[in-house]
């Protein structure tokens, strides 16, 4: 057996509660064996590694639960004129970056198919622990659909592993889960409203009915027991989905006193990515490679989508971290705990939206989320206190060290060592 003893650090564990000084969390392989004060710790006498955290401050490793890996929204004409496989070579990239930013686990809202999550799980490739939807239902002429008015089609329709997500009608829909399902997804992805970046529709329009979305949560539930995620911003739509039986609503732009109220009642998760229309409109301003239909869309409800978020917190809806990083860069993911900040939350709130809420939402509640004896070796370091700084975290430096499954894919703390 093969031992890590962190130790000179303090535990935000990911509960809530106070945070221990003079922490230790002892590793044994890739799992949790023993957290407290290192003082009062039994280590081996044998086979053991130390790691001074610097005086750090030590977390569960970070969740974020709305994430395209598959790829970063850039220039039109260099998306039409980039090789398909490029995206997938590109992709490790962007999964090495989100665990440069300390986050170990994300759920993939659309684009990353089973063999990506396999490559991951072998160890071919670095990236974080991962659910995948592989494609997002929708409409004709939904979002998700990018056929332009000019006549231009920029669906790909599908490609071995990842089937095209566009139908409609029950029959349809029924079928299109099962498509998805046999391809290897972990959760169904959704798209109930319309949407900022889609070219035909606006995020108040409703999508799928309410008998459709019913059939796609029997689909994903009854065959395999999954649940179902969903673009929801409008508040019918929204609406819909949570009758529909819909695990979490991502995005939620237009909430009204109903949809909060059944979203309490139901259990129903909210995913706010606070993230996304803030970087929409930066990306158009740095260098125009937003399409402006969706600067328009974006402008209009951004306002309200703070406005819903807040709302939503003060009642008490569950809340879990998630950015839709893809529209901004990855890497970037932890701007959205300062958002969550501005919104009202406290910082240990939003950590906690991004670690246990996080894991409860992925159903990975017993494995990650939190550092407790048990669980997967997910942990990071931070040489900043993220409770008197949020915003600290968004710079990648001062996440020093970051364990997955047991092992470091990231370790700067001689750096930290040398520089204090």
């Amino acid at each position: 057996m093969t031992y890590k003893l962190i130790k000179n650090g303090t535990l935000i564990d990911g509960n809530g509660g106070q945070p221990i000084v003079d922490a230790a969390v002892l590793v044994n392989g890739n799992r949790i064996e023993t957290v407290g004060k290192v003082g009062e710790m039994q280590v081996p006498d044998e086979n053991v590694t130390v790691v001074d955290a610097q005086g750090g401050f030590i977390l569960p490793g970070l969740i974020d639960t709305h994430v395209h890996l598959m790829f970063e929204i850039g220039k039109l004409e260099e998306r039409l004129m980039t090789p398909f496989s490029l995206k997938f070579y590109q992709a490790m990239q962007y999964m090495e970056r989100t665990l440069n930013a300390g986050v170990t686990t994300v759920r993939d809202a659309g684009g990353a198919d089973a063999g990506v999550r396999q490559a991951v799980e072998n160890k071919m490739v670095q990236g974080p622990r991962m659910q995948i939807s592989i494609t997002a239902l929708t409409t004709t002429g939904g979002h998700g659909d990018s056929w332009m008015r000019s006549g231009v089609d920029m669906n790909l329709h599908g490609y071995p592993g990842n089937p095209d997500g566009i139908c409609d009608g029950v029959e349809q829909v029924r079928q299109k889960v099962r498509e998805v399902l046999r391809a290897g997804a972990d959760i169904i992805k959704v798209h109930a409203t319309g949407g900022v970046l889609s070219p035909t529709d606006h995020p108040e329009f409703t999508q799928f009915n309410q008998e459709e979305l019913e059939v796609i949560v029997q689909e994903a539930q009854y065959r395999r027991g999954l649940k179902v995620m969903a673009h929801a911003q409008g508040a019918e739509g929204i609406k819909n989905a949570i009758r529909a039986g819909i695990h979490s609503i991502e995005h939620g732009i237009f909430l009204d006193d109903e949809v909060i109220q059944l979203m309490i009642k139901h259990g129903t998760y909210l995913v706010p990515t606070l993230l996304a229309p803030v970087a929409v409109l930066e990306q158009a301003e740095r260098d125009g490679s937003m399409p402006e239909y969706g600067v328009q869309k974006c402008r209009e409800v951004i306002k309200y989508h703070k406005e819903s978020i807040a709302r939503a917190y003060e009642a008490g809806v569950k809340i879990a971290m998630g950015t839709d990083a893809g529209v901004m860069a990855h890497g970037t993911n932890l701007r959205e705990l300062g958002l969550m900040c501005d919104i009202g939350m406290s910082p240990m709130e939003s950590l906690v939206a991004t670690t246990k809420t996080a894991a409860e939402c992925m159903g990975w509640e017993d494995q990650v989320g939190t550092v407790e004896t048990g669980k997967f070796a997910d942990i990071v370091i931070t040489s900043t206190d993220p409770l008197s700084d949020i915003r600290s975290l968004e710079n990648t430096e001062n996440i020093v060290a970051v364990m997955k499954d047991g092992e470091f894919v990231k370790n700067d703390l001689q750096r930290v060592a040398v520089a204090r």
